[in-house]
């Protein structure tokens, strides 16, 4: 299974309004059992609001009306198929002018609705895309790993050069080859410098 973008850290102010904006749609999603359906949501919405730049500037344009940000988010509920609570949510962030923090919301509820599922969410860099095949074999290993269920968090880095990176937890697994000339680069140095 795959989920686009990695959760950031967020922190202050910000953190707070997410946890508490998360917890409430969490709360209203399993009331009438639409977890699945919201997360499946929130994952779309992620990648949409990463990909388009026109989404980004509308969430973030200070000047918009607020009736104008609740047609633009009824547009993109509308246009993104989202389900009825998940849009209903988005035009409540738009009325109470806190469609940028809608990010670290869905980082949020991601995390707590992984949380206690006990699924894990490994957010993994690549050089260039995965075909199918290979999203399932690193799926398949890192599930072993984690002793469940894993969400990849897929995103293409192309400064990598080659290979791929994977964060899972605590856990980092570098295998890239930007990471393999790093660790080359400071093994050279500190011969250089024991010498």
């Amino acid at each position: 299974m795959s989920e686009p973008n990695v959760p950031r850290i967020v922190a202050g102010e910000t953190a707070v309004l997410a946890r508490r904006y998360a917890r409430a749609l969490y709360e209203l999603a399993d009331e009438g059992k639409q977890l699945d359906v919201v997360a499946d949501d929130l994952r779309g919405l992620k990648v949409l609001v990463r990909d388009c730049a026109e989404l980004q500037l509308v969430m973030r344009y200070p000047r918009l009306s607020r009736a104008q940000l609740v047609d633009a988010m009824k547009q993109v509920a509308a246009t993104a198929k989202l389900d009825g609570l998940t849009g209903k949510f988005l035009m409540l962030l738009a009325r109470n002018r806190r469609l940028q923090v809608l990010p670290a919301i869905i980082d949020a509820f991601l995390a707590d609705l992984a949380a206690k599922r006990g699924e894990h969410i490994a957010e993994v860099s690549t050089a260039r895309a995965l075909t199918q095949p290979q999203k399932d074999q690193l799926l398949a290993q890192l599930s072993r790993i984690a002793g469940g269920k894993v969400f990849l968090v897929i995103k293409e880095d192309p400064s990598l050069l080659g290979g791929l990176m994977v964060k899972m937890g605590s856990r980092l697994i570098d295998a890239s080859v930007k990471g393999k000339l790093a660790r080359l680069e400071r093994a050279l140095k500190s011969q250089q410098e024991a010498a």
